[in-house]
């Protein structure tokens, strides 16, 4: 006698292969429910981690914030970053330590935190500060070739971020420095270029205009109607 398997509607195949295969069906099942399980509560979990985070870190900043000449303390921003790996707060509490590190003139010790920012948060919105804070704490060192080599990395690498201007800005100071006006005048003219309206733009504009009055051979040449003549074209009065 045939078997009437074939003939069968769709949800009585899947029954009788449910049946058929009972234990398998349910242990399948059961790991799908456990994998749901552990990633709700890993979101969960990371969410409670960013609130915790968030809330570590507004004790530190709220404090400075009612008292702005009060001490920033790098550590208590280190601990928020070392104590909430990974988490939104601890890159913003890396900057800032870095920040107040700059501010205190440790230099050596800045880079070190905005070099660690750029490892630990790499696809971060915040890339472009920690790579211009990177330079200037080569700039305040007085390593000219190696601050311009930083400001150039994010300049040339990095062409989206905010702080770029700023980047181009320090480049145009740092060649002006060691007597490259050309150079200078190069960066000055972008950032007055990009940035027409801004403060840091019409200061690039002031700048220019000393390089202009210093080197007047830089001015770029306008042709006149006469001269953009070939000589046996020129008309004779």
């Amino acid at each position: 006698m045939e078997s009437n398997t074939g003939q069968l509607p769709l949800s009585h195949k899947a029954w009788a292969w449910f049946e058929a295969n009972k234990k398998q069906a349910l242990m399948g099942a059961c790991a799908v429910v456990v994998v749901g399980l552990i990633v709700s509560f890993y979101l969960y979990r990371q969410g409670e981690q960013d609130v915790a985070a968030s809330e570590a870190l507004s004790n530190v900043e709220v404090p400075h914030m009612n008292n702005p000449r009060g001490e920033e303390s790098p550590d208590a921003y280190l601990k928020v970053a070392a104590e909430y790996p990974k988490s939104r707060a601890a890159s913003r509490a890396l900057l800032l330590a870095a920040g107040s590190l700059f501010q205190e003139g440790k230099y050596p010790e800045a880079k070190t935190q905005f070099e660690r920012f750029t490892r630990e948060f790499g696809p971060s919105p915040f890339m472009g500060q920690a790579l211009l804070g990177i330079a200037a704490c080569l700039d305040a060192q007085g390593k000219t070739d190696e601050a311009i080599a930083g400001y150039k990395n994010l300049v040339d690498h990095h062409p989206g971020e905010n702080t770029v201007s700023q980047a181009r800005f320090a480049l145009g100071r740092l060649y002006e420095a060691k007597n490259e006006p050309e150079k200078a005048r190069n960066q000055f003219e972008e950032v007055a270029r990009e940035n027409p309206y801004g403060s840091i733009g019409s200061e690039a504009g002031m700048r220019l205009e000393e390089l202009n009055v210093k080197y007047p051979k830089l001015i770029p040449a306008t042709p006149t109607s006469t001269n953009a003549l070939p000589p046996n074209k020129i008309e004779k009065k």
